[in-house]
């Protein structure tokens, strides 16, 4: 308690009205000359406060971090004060946080960054922020759904049944193909490299667009994953997708819901008996670049499955 009135101590009461101190740059000389109304007007932290509408103990953290230092401190008795230009920063750095960005970005805009770099980091955060509002009306959606389907069932885990799993004999397919270490936001750029080998290679897609997932365990910033694209010419092949015995079902719905087919695949394959034996794979078959919405994309997932 000691410490904390100590701390206060540091700063001017909170009152109505501003001061009026002469800026200490200047000559004593021009001070005398100047009026009142031209000295520079500052602001107790109290006031700063009260007007920016941030806290006293938001304002001393910006202190502490290097974001906005106060324009003046007194020797004597420790009063922070602020300028009247401090009050655009400060609604600055308001408007920024809004909008997202992290204190230390912040602090690198407000330190003579360029025009250009500027501009680009607003761009980029608009787009940021609009991926977060589709994905934000997605769950929305999601969460539409999973009410009515409780409201009809009475069960809170009733979407999780709504698979149909069926044993197929997997028909061999034809792929050229990329693997590597990646993260599932990384699709792009790779597929991308596969589509410009298409006319380079003069093979024939099939329209078959998959991923095979290796590793056990998932992580969706780096996982074993293997982009394919279906041709028609065995030869011209990276390789082929073995036939065999498998475990399929198809999802219904955005990517981010995929896991809930992949639990109901592997519930089933228990249930019924047969083992694993080799990676899960899927193949897009209705996406976004049909012109449709996430509710209306279907991925068909197979697993390959032996008796246990």
């Amino acid at each position: 308690m000691i410490g904390r009135e100590k701390e206060k101590s540091l700063d001017p009461p909170l009152r109505a009205g501003i001061i009026l101190i002469p800026d200490p740059d200047q000559k004593a000389a021009r001070l005398k000359k100047q009026s009142a109304a031209e000295r520079s007007i500052m602001f107790t932290i109290g006031e700063f406060s009260r007007i920016c509408q941030v806290s006293i103990k938001t304002l001393r953290h910006y202190d502490k971090v290097g974001l906005l230092k106060p324009a003046k401190v007194d020797a004597l008795t420790g009063y922070r004060y602020y300028s009247q230009g401090q009050l655009e920063v400060m609604l600055l750095i308001q408007r920024l946080k809004r909008y997202g960005f992290p204190l230390e970005e912040i602090r690198g805009m407000l330190n003579g960054a360029e025009e250009k770099e500027l501009f680009s980091k607003l761009l980029r955060q608009k787009e940021k922020l609009l991926q977060q509002r589709q994905e934000t009306d997605q769950i929305l959606k999601e969460l539409t759904g999973h009410l009515r389907d409780f409201e009809r069932t009475g069960d809170i885990m009733g979407y999780q049944k709504k698979y149909e799993i069926q044993l197929v004999e997997a028909p061999e397919r034809n792929v050229i193909a990329s693997r590597q270490k990646m993260g599932v936001d990384e699709f792009g750029r790779y597929y991308e490299k596969l589509y410009k080998r298409v006319p380079e290679e003069k093979v024939t897609p099939n329209g078959m667009v998959g991923a095979v997932y290796y590793d056990e365990e998932f992580d969706r910033e780096c996982s074993d994953i293997e982009l394919v694209l279906g041709i028609r010419e065995k030869e011209k092949a990276d390789r082929i997708i073995e036939s065999g015995l498998c475990a399929r079902t198809v999802h219904k719905g955005a990517y981010s819901t995929l896991s809930e087919a992949y639990a109901a695949l592997v519930t089933w394959i228990k249930e019924q008996g047969y083992q694993c034996n080799g990676a899960p794979y899927e193949f897009y078959l209705k996406t976004q670049f049909d012109g449709l919405s996430p509710e209306e994309w279907e991925t068909e997932i197979y697993f390959p499955i032996e008796r246990e």
